[in-house]
């Protein structure tokens, strides 16, 4: 078994080594605007799982994924060619769903701005219920002249 230091540097290797053979050799037409994104590799470096976007609607992210699967086989060669590590890792790809988990977060924070944007507008001409302040505030001058037991004025003598 490895350590994590060693793994972590494997993935980020592969990382960059397929997205540069992506940009440099893989012509495949059917590839669009692919991303990658993210690499892992298990403990015992023998799979790494590579981690990928692509712009565009859904036809173009299916064709992409069959371009990546059959393109599998010559960047697993150059992974193996570029790292110098006894066992190449298989590759397998998998489409991040960090692009869908920001979209939704977005569609989110919109509602509740449209939420508080009501808010407002309902809250423009409102008046308060009661006093505009409800709390009770002792007044200077009555504290001074209330009640003279209160001052530490020490026993009377007589």
């Amino acid at each position: 078994m490895t350590d994590n230091a060693r793994a972590r540097k494997l993935a980020d290797r592969i990382q960059v080594v397929v997205a540069e053979t992506l940009d440099r050799r893989i012509k495949d037409p059917r590839l669009g605007f692919v991303t990658i994104t993210d690499a892992r590799v298990t403990g015992d470096l023998r799979e790494a799982t590579v981690f990928y976007t692509v712009y565009g609607d859904d036809e173009e992210r299916a064709a992409s994924a069959a371009a990546l699967e059959s393109a599998k086989g010559v960047l697993r060669s150059e992974v193996g060619r570029q790292t110098g590590v006894r066992f190449t890792p298989s590759l397998a790809f998998v489409p991040d769903a960090l692009p869908d988990n920001a979209r939704t977060i977005e569609d989110l924070l919109d509602k509740a701005r449209a939420k508080d944007a009501e808010v407002r507008e309902v809250s423009t001409g409102a008046k308060y219920a009661g006093e505009a302040d409800p709390y009770r505030k002792p007044d200077d001058e009555d504290d001074e002249a209330s009640d003279p037991a209160d001052k530490n004025e020490g026993p009377a003598s007589a």
